[in-house]
C-alpha cells in the first residue's frame, strides 16, 4: 500500500485518497467523529485509545481544523448513507421485543 505524505507530521494520506493516522489503520475522520460525538479531548481519546500518541491526536484534530468543511461534508455523507441503510433494512425482532419495554 502506498501513502502521500502531508504536511502533518503523523497524518498520510492513503491510496483511496482517505486521511489516516501514520502507521495505523485508523482514519482520520473516526477521532473526528468521536471528538464531536462525545466531545472528547485530546486526552480522553488517548485514554480512549493508549496505542496512540497524544502528537498522533493533536495531529489528527490540526487536520481537522484546517480540513473542517470537507471533513463534515463526509460525516454527512457518510450519516445520510447509514439512514438510507437503517430504512431499507428490517426491524430486527429484538429491538421490536426491547422497544415496547422502554429498553431503547
Amino acid at each position: 500500500m502506498s501513502y502521500s505524505i502531508t504536511s502533518y507530521e503523523h497524518i498520510v494520506i492513503g491510496e483511496s485518497g482517505v486521511p489516516i493516522i501514520a502507521g495505523t489503520n485508523i482514519k482520520v475522520i473516526e477521532l473526528v467523529v468521536e471528538k464531536l460525538a462525545y466531545g472528547w479531548s485530546p486526552e480522553e481519546i488517548y485514554f480512549q485509545h493508549p496505542f496512540l500518541t497524544l502528537g498522533q491526536i493533536y495531529s489528527t484534530m490540526a487536520y481537522y481544523w484546517d480540513h473542517e468543511e470537507e471533513l463534515n461534508k463526509d460525516i454527512e455523507t457518510r450519516l445520510r448513507r447509514v439512514e438510507e441503510i437503517r430504512q431499507r433494512t428490517p426491524q430486527s425482532p429484538l429491538v421490536e421485543k426491547l422497544k415496547p419495554q422502554g429498553l431503547l
